[in-house]
């Protein structure tokens, strides 16, 4: 029997399956430039752990001079991350987001003239004002192209860059280590800080070609397809009034409470980033290219562990549990590495357990803000979560190398921090579950 009455239920299956392409041409325009951008900034945090091998006895430094200049770096982005958002907000992601990357390449570039202690600390506190606002600035960016019903998965696929920078950076600057000793005078820590800047120069100017402040800005998409991730957009702003404007963001109890949490998180994180090479090299292995090729192996399990729990996320729309559980896990990983086994496979099996869950947590934890912060509140917010969660960064590794100077071991510092980990995990359970699961 013919009927003029349309099918409700098919022209709703039309409708997802057109936000689904889109959406899935917006990932691909994306994100894999966004990726990229992200390892770039993140073997900065890779090299300068390898370059601590050779480093310190090539120019007399102590565990605690390079503790200190490797957290240094994260002062400076600490005092200039909400600034740069702001500026970001006003400017643009894509114009800003390239000055970034150019601005710490060139500076990232000065390392291996390095002599002093001195020289490293300033150098490194540079470095963290030129990159301040990159991280929270992408996310920003993906924070104006998808809703929250699809953020989860998207935030997880760019954060994957975190631990793949380092299945990338730890046998690449093992390698550089090894093959570049002592060519051209120079140290191999040397070219290692030099060759590692120049991608994020050569992105950045990519940067500026491909990326989009908007969709309606987006030659590539037709006016129906911009027009369907702007009625999300439109719908979810909707929802966040509350907290809408810049300062209302830095007023937020909420946004409070999730900074001091990525302060903890961060605080353990970065301590498996700076110091699982010399954790590893503890058990006998001297052999940078070795050493590289082992720190890969966590980092690998943590890509896999980081999609699976946010892809699940979203399905079930749920944040806080998807948050908690593995940041309850790197605690319990970290108090475990803390135990000196004397197999190295063991150790592994142990350090992949942590550093899955490691990612997993901070993946997850990025997913939790975007529910409820929009427009210039999502660019102060994500700013003041992320500076002061990297001050964890610059006080995780400046007590490490103190620890490891006073006790001669770096393990023993590891307690402490599976200690401030549970902090993360009560704020994260207390977050009002109706403002963020959805």
């Amino acid at each position: 029997m013919n009927t003029n009455v349309s099918d409700p239920s098919s022209a709703k299956d039309v409708q997802e399956t057109l936000r689904d392409s889109v959406y899935r041409k917006v990932t691909w325009r994306f994100l894999p430039l966004l990726c990229l951008c992200l390892i770039a900034a993140y073997l900065d945090r890779v090299n300068v752990g390898f370059a601590k091998l050779t480093m310190l006895d090539d120019l007399g430094f102590s565990n605690t001079v390079f503790g200190i200049g490797a957290g240094v770096f994260f002062l400076g982005y600490f005092l200039f991350e909400v600034p740069s958002n702001a500026l970001l907000h006003r400017i643009g992601a894509r114009a800003w987001i390239a000055r970034i990357m150019i601005t710490w390449g060139l500076i990232g570039a000065l390392m291996p003239f390095v002599q002093t202690p001195t020289q490293f600390y300033i150098l490194r506190f540079l470095l963290g004002v030129a990159e301040a606002g990159f991280s929270p600035g992408a996310m920003y960016f993906i924070s104006c192209w998808f809703p929250s019903e699809r953020r989860g998965r998207v935030l997880a696929l760019y954060l994957t860059a975190v631990p793949l920078s380092s299945v990338i950076g730890g046998p690449l600057s093992g390698y550089i280590l090894a093959l570049f000793a002592d060519v051209g005078g120079w140290h191999g820590w040397q070219w290692l800080f030099l060759i590692e800047t120049i991608p994020s120069i050569i992105l950045g100017l990519i940067v500026l070609k491909v990326l989009v402040n908007r969709p309606a800005d987006a030659t590539w998409l037709s006016e129906q397809e911009a027009a369907v991730i702007q009625k999300d957009l439109t719908n979810e702003a909707a929802r966040n009034q509350q907290h809408s404007g810049f300062f209302s963001a830095l007023r937020s109890k909420l946004v409070w409470e999730l900074s001091i949490a990525y302060f903890c998180i961060v605080s353990a994180v970065y301590v498996l980033i700076f110091w699982l090479p010399t954790l590893i090299k503890q058990h006998g292995v001297n052999d940078p290219v070795h050493i590289g090729w082992l720190t890969a192996i966590p980092y690998f399990c943590a890509i896999v562990a980081s999609l699976l729990n946010n892809a699940h996320a979203d399905f079930s729309r749920e944040r806080r549990w998807h948050t908690a559980i593995p940041c309850f896990v790197t605690a319990v990983g970290m108090v475990v590495s803390w135990v000196q086994f004397d197999s190295l496979v063991i150790t592994m099996m142990v350090l992949s357990l942590t550093a899955a869950a490691a990612s997993t947590t901070q993946a997850a934890f990025w997913s939790v803000p975007p529910t409820f912060l929009s427009g210039a509140a999502a660019a102060a917010g994500l700013a003041l979560i992320n500076s002061i969660g990297n001050i964890g960064g610059m006080v995780s590794t400046s007590l490490v190398g103190w620890i490891t100077d006073l006790t001669g071991n770096s393990q023993d510092s590891l307690i402490l921090f599976a200690g401030i980990l549970l902090i993360s995990v009560v704020l994260v359970i207390r977050l009002p579950a109706n403002l963020v699961n959805h």
